[in-house]
């Protein structure tokens, strides 16, 4: 199961009180004080995992929790510092604070950490507050409340490429065809419900990652269909291909409601270097063929590709134009 969006709750622990002690030792008259400091409250971090790509595990734990810092002892002992938690994400996950809804860390890179909530500070023992006028301090300072955040997790897919096109435009074999990935494919509409990752492999052990996004709709930027919950993960990716169907007789239409959508949902996702390919060339019908192949667009990058991923034509020129252009867009970052 693909989850990408939930709240959760994160509290970090409490420091721990300090000590009002004081020395009771045979022989040693007027001990003084003696109480320890209390131990600092656990902190709450996330680390940013590659081997992950879902935010499944928290659809059923929703709290975290550090522990709770030890209060100070007797004989100068400190309290115990409570234990920290790790949260481990997915790379490509947005934290946000489900509050205000402002952003608090963007996971990009695997092995990044961040500390959403330290730790409360420990209180200091009595045994700190001894001076030449108050010898038998009787009081100690108290531990400082953990930080406690309600979180929003939304993970976007990191891709070199993403698929944008209809529902039932060839996307999911496209991507089953040209990688090892594995969505579901029928003849009927709306078939992908999840996006698909799928490695490319090139020539010379390179390789390029592609996103398979399920359908977008006329009014997807509104929500209408998937809508909004899957638009987020074209947002990542370096280079967007459009894919359109060969035997639509309305392909013109079907392109400009496309960027007319990218440009209602984000102007930096509308902006991004772009490739036109007509898929199902298969079972095109001839007429249409022929406008096809002398369709220009300036809005992408050279001419548009035309292929089938069933009977694989036209793959390995698609795949170079898709690593050419993502070049592209690297040197210019």
């Amino acid at each position: 199961m693909f989850i990408d969006l939930v709240q959760i709750k994160v509290r970090s622990g409490n420091g721990g009180d300090g000590a009002v002690q004081f020395r009771r030792e045979k022989y040693v008259p007027k001990g003084g004080p003696s109480g320890g400091n209390g131990g600092d409250g656990g902190s709450v971090w996330f680390t940013a995992n590659d081997n992950l790509n879902t935010l499944l595990d928290f659809k059923y734990q929703h709290i975290y929790m550090a522990q709770n810092g030890k209060h100070g002892g007797a004989s100068l002992c400190d309290g115990k510092k409570g234990e920290d938690i790790n949260i481990q994400i997915p790379v490509g996950t947005l934290l946000k604070n489900a509050d205000t809804d402002e952003v608090i860390y963007d996971f990009t890179q695997k092995g990044e950490s961040f500390c959403i909530a330290k730790g409360g500070r420990g209180g200091k023992g009595n045994s700190n507050f001894a001076t030449p006028s108050n010898q038998t301090p009787r009081f100690a300072e108290d531990g400082k409340p953990g930080e406690e955040y309600n979180v929003i997790l939304e993970l976007k897919l990191i891709a070199d490429v993403g698929l944008v096109g209809f529902p039932n435009a060839g996307k999911s074999t496209l991507i089953s065809t040209i990688s090892a990935a594995k969505p579901k494919i029928a003849d009927y509409p709306f078939t992908t419900l999840e996006p698909n990752l799928g490695i490319v492999r090139y020539k010379d052990f390179k390789s390029l990652t592609v996103a398979d996004i399920p359908g977008i709709i006329e009014g997807a930027s509104e929500g209408k269909g998937l809508g909004l919950q899957f638009l987020r993960h074209i947002e990542r990716t370096k280079i967007l291909c459009f894919l359109i169907d060969c035997s639509s007789e309305t392909f013109r239409e079907d392109i400009d409601i496309l960027m007319n959508e990218l440009h209602q949902y984000s102007e930096t996702l509308a902006e991004k270097d772009k490739i036109l390919a007509f898929s199902k060339s298969d079972i095109a019908n001839p007429e249409i063929m022929k406008e096809l192949l002398d369709y220009t667009d300036d809005r992408f990058y050279g001419t548009p590709i035309i292929f089938s991923a069933v009977a694989k034509n036209n793959l390995d020129e698609l795949i170079q134009v898709m690593w050419d252009v993502i070049n592209i867009s690297r040197e210019t970052e």
